[in-house]
């Protein structure tokens, strides 16, 4: 593999921000003085098994002058995992944004994006907080199939069994490996950005070894069922100018067939009152890694001040 790696053309700041006794990460591009309300800080969330500075690329894309900020999710990149845990909640990742957001931003709104199941948690964090969001943009976080109560003893047998279960994330040889194993999760990925991405997917630990850097507890199933009913009523509160983004290669029904129709989806996001939708060419569901350039333009111009 070429030991050519991306350069970057606005290089991150990282700062480490204590919020509810754990220490997270927060990639900053840019002077949070220099903040406006023209432009307010863009805060930038990741999805599952996914880092901060992975929105580097589109970063770079943006028209100069936009502050951005982009923190890893607790257990994910270089934020810290809560001390002998063994399972996530998704009501931690809102605390989490909440104290993030009153650290980076605790006078003003923000402009507040996420992907996957980033998304997930700025719609919802939208709902709850109304008044700490300017603008909203939920990139590929279609949320879960509806879940039946009759699933709720099948799923806490499962969680326990889990439990008993170690978890484990496979480790690497070398940084050319993760970077390969990027480039085979998505093969429009560049060697370069590959290359680049890889130092910051992962580290190398005692064992000569490069390891994911993901708690491999994060694997385990959540106990707790997911409830359209509860999540549409926060989508339906939601107050701030929405953009919903997608790649047009990206095939939910793949991943959950009949059990959550795309058709569904559509009449779940058509509940947010203040919405544009779009959808992003020759990409598919990492569209920050497909295309990074149409990604960056298309928010920077929903960004743009009315």
């Amino acid at each position: 593999m070429s030991p050519s790696t991306y350069r970057t053309r606005r290089a991150p700041q990282s700062r480490f921000i204590t919020v509810r006794g754990l220490r997270q990460h927060v990639s900053l591009w840019g002077d949070l003085a220099r903040v406006t309300q023209e432009q307010p800080l863009l805060v930038l969330t990741h999805g599952w098994m996914d880092v901060g500075a992975s929105f580097q690329f589109v970063v770079d894309a943006m028209r100069d002058g936009r502050t951005v900020a982009a923190p890893d999710w607790r257990g994910f990149g270089r934020s810290a995992a809560p001390p002998l845990t063994d399972s996530y909640w998704f009501a931690d990742y809102l605390g989490d944004l909440d104290g993030l957001l009153d650290a980076l931003s605790p006078a003003a709104p923000v402009d507040l994006a996420g992907h996957s199941m980033g998304g997930n948690v700025v719609m919802t964090y939208a709902a709850a907080r109304p008044e700490r969001v300017r603008r909203l943009i939920n990139m590929e976080g279609f949320g879960l199939p509806e879940a039946k109560a009759e699933q709720a003893p099948e799923r806490l047998r499962q969680w326990l069994d889990e439990l008993k279960t170690p978890q484990r994330l496979k480790p690497y040889a070398s940084l050319d490996e993760v970077a390969a194993r990027l480039i085979k999760n998505n093969p429009r990925l560049s060697l370069e950005r590959a290359a680049w991405l890889a130092a910051h997917w992962a580290e190398r630990r005692d064992d000569g070894q490069w390891h994911i850097l993901g708690d491999p507890a994060h694997k385990r199933v959540n106990p707790a069922l997911y409830r359209k009913d509860e999540v549409l009523e926060g989508w339906k509160r939601i107050a701030a100018p929405t953009l919903w983004i997608e790649g047009d290669e990206t095939d939910p029904d793949r991943w959950w067939g009949r059990s959550y129709p795309r058709s569904e989806f559509d009449a779940r996001i058509a509940l947010v009152k203040n919405l544009r939708r779009l959808r992003l060419p020759s990409c598919g569901h990492m569209l920050h890694f497909d295309q990074p350039q149409a990604l960056a333009a298309a928010i920077d111009a929903f960004l743009q001040p009315d």
